[in-house]
């Protein structure tokens, strides 16, 4: 069965742009905190730990992707921003602060909700061939 998971996975993944795959890192952390918030409130503490961790690497992944030399400033921004995430989610696990999970979720809905409003500009700008060539040679600042 982890076969046929591993190669869903993998198809979801392919032929994807980096802007998608990037979207898509943003929609497992979130879906990890969540998950970890309900761990919580159930006490099922071994879950939420597993998730926490699941959101950690998540987030880790986000910050060492990063390019920091073409992404200037604003790749600076957010690596701040997912450091602090991932050093809250050490706080998380010490005390079990509900109000830290939702803390995290929202600053990464509003960060995805800005990379899913660049993936509509580029796809607006493509259908009216204003970037379409631009988007098709342009690498995103956060690689995935």
């Amino acid at each position: 069965m982890d076969g046929k998971v591993g190669a869903y996975q993998q198809s979801s993944i392919l032929g994807k742009s980096p802007l998608d795959l990037v979207i898509q890192v943003y929609d497992g952390a979130i879906g990890a905190f969540e998950k970890a918030g309900e761990a919580l409130r159930k006490e099922e503490f071994n879950v939420s730990r597993d998730q926490l961790e699941k959101a950690r690497k998540f987030l880790t992944h986000l910050y060492t992707t990063l390019d920091m030399e073409r992404g200037g400033e604003i790749a600076n921004h957010l690596s701040r921003l997912y450091a602090f995430v991932i050093s809250q989610t050490h706080i998380i696990e010490a005390t079990k602060e509900l109000r830290l999970i939702d803390d995290n979720v929202n600053i990464l809905k509003n960060l995805r909700s800005g990379w899913a409003g660049l993936r509509q500009n580029r796809a607006a700008g493509a259908n009216k061939g204003e970037y379409a060539a631009q988007a098709a040679t342009e690498q995103v600042t956060v690689s995935a």
